[in-house]
Formats: structure tokens, C-alpha cells, sequence
């Protein structure tokens, strides 16, 4: 996360909460800096990447990730949560006819634990505003150019709901190991700005 928001008021309420909770034994000092400090090591495209794989793959995985995805990842034990706010997770797979793309209009939701820190153009009002109003052009930008025939779907992420793309396996990858094929992956290919 960009910035030292140190003096925003959030923060400010923020501190206050953990001072009052640390003073009534709800929490040990220092522990929930020591909980969201585990949380972020753990977070990274990686994560999402190991999701792709096995849903290329597995076919099964694949469909279980499509109709559940907090299931599905948790037989890889991933999660959304970390041990902090469980959000809902839906996976949106792209296919020859089919392109999917994630924003959050209003902010910058992002599936974290799996994704990693949300680079800084996926939180630019520019992108959040211009990707659904015009999302083939944003997508040539990125220098993702599709055919016309390709539908495009911008899923708006929010406080309550994330989304994960689940690019197209790359021709000639047959011959490649689960891991491997992560190494593919990018987190760009996981929010749909990119091919794999």
C-alpha cells in the first residue's frame, strides 16, 4: 500500500481501538501488528497463481472453484480471511469467447491474501472509472488487444465481494508441471489485464 497515512483519521481510530481493546485483555499487546504483519508475508500473487494451476490442471478443481470458491481454495489451504474480515470470493473464468475483468469502482477491493498488495493503477480513479465505461481500450493499454468477437465482462468488486480470474491456459503449456504452470501466472492475469 502506497503512502504513510499515518495522521488519517481512520488511523487515528484505528489506534484507538487497539489501545482500548489491549487496556480491557481482549488482546495482548502488539498482537494484532504481529496477526496483520503474518497476514501480509503470506499475502502474494503466488497464491493465486497455484489457484490457476490447479484449475487448469484439474478439471474437477476447476468446476468446484467456479460454483465455490472459499471451498475450493481451501483445499489448497488458502483463504480470503488470514484470520481478519472474511469477504466472499467468486471465481470468473475467460474463454476464447469470453474476456473478464476486476475493478472496484468505489475504492480499491482486491482479493488480498491472494493476490498480494493491489498495485497502484488498479487504485487510480482513472482505471476504477475507465475500465467500465470503456474496458477494450483500458485493455489495450495494458497491451491486451481482443478480437471483437470476444465479450468483455468487468465484474465491480466491493466491501463484501471479491474476484479472482481465471485466465485461459496458454497453448503448448501441456508438458508443463502444476508448478510450472504458477510461474505463469501473473497478478495482472489474475485480475484480467493481461493474458497468461
Amino acid at each position: 500500500m502506497s503512502g504513510d497515512h499515518s495522521d488519517a483519521p481512520i488511523a487515528a481510530r484505528v489506534r484507538q481501538m487497539e489501545r482500548l481493546l489491549e487496556e480491557r485483555g481482549l488482546v495482548i499487546p502488539g498482537a494484532l501488528d504481529e496477526t496483520l504483519a503474518a497476514f501480509l508475508n503470506r499475502s502474494s500473487p503466488a497464491n493465486g497463481a497455484r489457484i490457476v494451476a490447479r484449475a487448469w490442471v484439474d478439471p474437477e478443481f476447476r468446476d468446484r472453484l467456479l460454483a465455490d470458491a472459499p471451498a475450493a481454495i481451501n483445499e489448497l489451504d488458502l483463504s480470503m480471511s488470514g484470520g481478519l474480515h472474511v469477504q466472499d470470493l467468486h471465481a470468473v473464468a475467460n474463454s476464447d469467447r469470453e474476456h473478464n475483468v476486476v475493478v472496484c469502482t468505489l475504492c480499491s477491493c482486491y482479493p488480498l491474501a491472494l493476490l498480494g498488495p493491489s498495485p497502484t493503477w488498479y487504485k487510480s480513479e482513472s482505471y476504477r472509472s475507465r475500465v467500465v465505461r470503456t474496458p477494450r481500450e483500458v485493455l489495450r493499454e495494458f497491451g491486451l488487444d481482443l478480437r471483437p468477437e470476444v465479450e468483455v465482462t468487468v465484474w465491480d468488486a466491493n466491501a463484501e465481494t471479491r474476484y479472482i480470474v481465471i485466465p485461459v491456459r496458454p497453448a503448448g503449456t501441456e508438458n508443463l508441471t502444476e508448478e510450472q504452470l504458477a510461474d505463469l501466472v501473473t497478478r495482472n492475469g489474475l485480475i484480467g489485464t493481461a493474458p497468461v
